[in-house]
């Protein structure tokens, strides 16, 4: 699972790193997320909301295990909050 953040938002994906094909993503930009929070969430709480629905996208197609990417990010804030509500989903790490 790799993470990326920009100032505004947040992008979580699944990866199948041996033929190189994204299997399921998330991110703050999908109406989908957007409708699961309101405007004025800070941007942790919009950060782990993306960590649930990545879960929820992986589990259904099947992928209970990943290996967490945080892409040279530190591991606190949103990409903390992106793993823990993956945690919480029932993905594990």
């Amino acid at each position: 699972m790799n993470v990326f953040r920009s100032n505004a938002h947040i992008y979580a994906q699944v990866i199948d790193d041996s033929i190189g094909h994204t299997l399921v993503t998330a991110s703050t930009l999908e109406a989908t997320v957007r409708e699961r929070f309101e405007d004025e969430h800070p941007k942790t709480a919009q950060a782990k909301l993306v960590g649930q629905v990545v879960a929820e996208r992986a589990l259904a197609a099947g992928i209970k295990q990943v290996v967490f990417d945080r892409g040279g990010f530190k591991y606190h804030g949103r990409v903390k909050a992106v793993a823990d509500g993956a945690r919480e989903t029932g993905l594990e790490f």
